[in-house]
């Protein structure tokens, strides 16, 4: 691969800047966590209209994410291989026709249905964006729109309850899907007129997909600490977006609106460490900070079952606080990846992927038997000795990652 240090690392001429690429490929990425949350607002009222149970309400959300999960080891390698504008925008041409489907859903099961639908299409933005920006840049330049790019991603998941929040008032449940259609049709269309193929020159024939490359992925000592707090991260994560619009209404009776706008200051928080820990990496051990800012989002966890019932100001500063946290280690994952895997590097950041939608899967279903036999307390206190535990034992496993 042709670089030039903490630079842009192609040497080709591009219709548009590099870094108008990263924020044009983040896009399709941040249509991902975006289109899982749009309308937790609204999932109360999701078991009336279809006359359901909550158990299939949260199914909505976690069958999504398991079909996230397992396309993102089907993007992975098939990104290595075909190249990766050759199979982002057939992806987002089939999430804009299942988003559709989804606005004219009879029933709870063709709802089901089209939302994995929806997922096999959107789940191609997550590998391919990384893997472009990956592709684009070098060194801290790198490190910077890895901030950038999971500083819009981070927001997709955030900013969903505040628009569906706003939407659902007024133009209900059909409107959310409607608009996450028209999305997918701009966002196509502009990947078809403005995003090259950035699959690196010299790098031989692409290599058919093999267990063998997913065993070495997850054998390499930084590739298993960071899928391993990847995994645990975005459970903790996405028990806040779908149990805090629950603690809401149930501690501070807000309607589904106000719902929406108290998601801000995690949306906040995690905009704001996406941004900073892109530019921090440049200046400190990534590891090391990989490490750290996970035992710190673990104490914010337990900080936040105090703060919760505390009142309704003190809720939204525990949030925040773990926003920040969690979004100051996001991007030194996916640079670690993609400096650990060079040849490999979307079967690497798939295989990721995969383990932090598993996550974010297992976030709704397990969460919902802990919320419910202990509220908020063994909800996030399950979660926070969990995350600690996890950042010690991925502490062990970067100790014997071979130094650069």
């Amino acid at each position: 691969m042709t670089s030039v240090p903490d630079t842009a690392a192609p040497a080709r001429r591009f219709r548009v800047p590099p870094s108008a690429l990263v924020v044009l490929v983040s896009m399709a990425a941040f249509m991902g966590p975006f289109t899982q949350t749009v309308y937790t607002p609204i999932l109360p009222d999701l078991g009336r209209r279809f006359h359901t149970s909550v158990f299939v309400v949260n199914l909505t959300i976690s069958l999504f994410t398991v079909v996230l999960a397992v396309m993102q080891i089907v993007y992975g390698p098939l990104t290595d291989r075909r190249g990766r504008r050759a199979v982002l925008v057939p992806g987002l041409v089939l999430y804009a026709v299942a988003s559709v489907a989804c606005a004219f859903s009879p029933s709870a099961p063709a709802l089901l249905a089209s939302r994995a639908l929806q997922a096999v299409g959107i789940a191609a933005g997550s590998v391919v964006a990384t893997t472009v920006i990956a592709d684009l840049f070098t060194g801290a330049a790198r490190g910077r729109a890895m901030g950038t790019f999971q500083m819009l991603v981070a927001m997709g998941s955030v900013i969903g309850p505040v628009v569906g929040g706003a939407v659902a008032v007024h133009f209900g449940f059909r409107g959310i899907f409607l608009l996450l259609a028209a999305i997918g049709v701009v966002l196509a269309l502009a990947q078809m007129a403005l995003l090259p193929e950035t699959r690196p020159d010299g790098m031989g024939e692409p290599r058919r997909m093999r267990l063998a490359d997913f065993a070495r992925i997850l054998g390499d000592a930084r590739g298993s600490a960071v899928i391993l707090l990847g995994i645990v991260q975005y459970y903790a994560y996405y028990c806040f977006l779908v149990f805090l619009p629950e603690i809401l209404r149930e501690r501070y009776r807000l309607t589904a609106d106000r719902t929406g706008l108290a998601f801000l200051p995690l949306s906040l928080g995690v905009v704001i460490g996406s941004f900073a820990g892109g530019r921090l990496q440049a200046r400190f051990n990534g590891p090391r900070m990989l490490v750290v800012t996970s035992l710190l989002n673990a104490a914010s966890l337990l900080l936040f079952i105090f703060l919760s019932g505390w009142s309704l100001p003190a809720l939204l500063v525990g949030g925040g606080v773990f926003g920040l946290l969690l979004g100051l280690s996001l991007p030194v994952q996916t640079t670690i990846l993609a400096d650990a895997f060079v040849r490999d590097r979307a079967t690497a950041i798939g295989v990721y992927n995969f383990g932090r939608y598993l996550g974010m899967a297992a976030g709704p279903m397990l969460g919902a038997v802990l919320f419910h036999r202990g509220g908020v307390p063994l909800l996030f206190g399950f979660g926070g000795l969990v995350f600690a535990a996890s950042a010690w034992i991925a502490s062990r496993r970067m100790a014997l990652a071979p130094t650069a």
